[in-house]
């Protein structure tokens, strides 16, 4: 008797042979400790600013870590700089520490520039923004400027909308 395999199976033949090539291994352990570097460099460059936690290295769909300022922690809110894995993005997200923080702000939120064209509240955040969307990793150096240059600017951007939001 000839059984097909399994469509679970066939996924992880699949996956056994990207792992046989070594490509899937290298890139996803270069784009961690990519991360995991400019987070690092940011916890240092930005001390005045933002507190940075740990690096979050996800199951291959996102890498990130938190970063915060007493005005955040004071409204229960954290930003995430993610590595959006199946976009191959830079992103940041603005995150609440409870569902009800979550819906509070979404609901200032998703009329606001931050959440343009979106219909429902995203999975994981209150909102998320792409800030870069094709990043050269051929140039690490110049990538972890961009990064640092465009998060600054955004943070503070959505943090000026919390503050008009004047929710607490």
């Amino acid at each position: 008797m000839n059984t097909p395999p399994s469509k679970f199976s066939h996924h992880v033949a699949a996956y056994k042979a990207q792992l046989d090539k070594g490509d899937i291994q290298q890139a996803y352990a270069g784009l961690v400790k990519f991360v995991m570097r400019l987070g690092s460099t940011l916890e240092k460059k930005l001390a005045k600013h933002y507190a940075v936690g740990n690096l979050f290295q996800g199951y291959m769909d996102y890498t990130y870590f938190y970063y915060t300022n007493d005005f955040l922690k004071e409204r229960k809110l954290k930003f995430g700089l993610v590595l959006n894995h199946s976009k191959m993005r830079f992103e940041i997200w603005l995150l609440g520490q409870t569902i009800p923080i979550q819906e509070k702000y979404w609901a200032f939120f998703k009329t606001t520039q931050w959440n343009e064209g979106r219909t429902t509240k995203p999975t994981y955040a209150i909102l998320e923004t792409s800030l870069i969307d094709a990043p050269n990793f051929d140039d690490l150096e110049l990538l972890a400027k961009q990064i640092e240059k465009k998060l600054i600017i955004v943070s503070k951007a959505i943090i000026q909308d919390v503050k008009k939001s004047k929710l607490q």
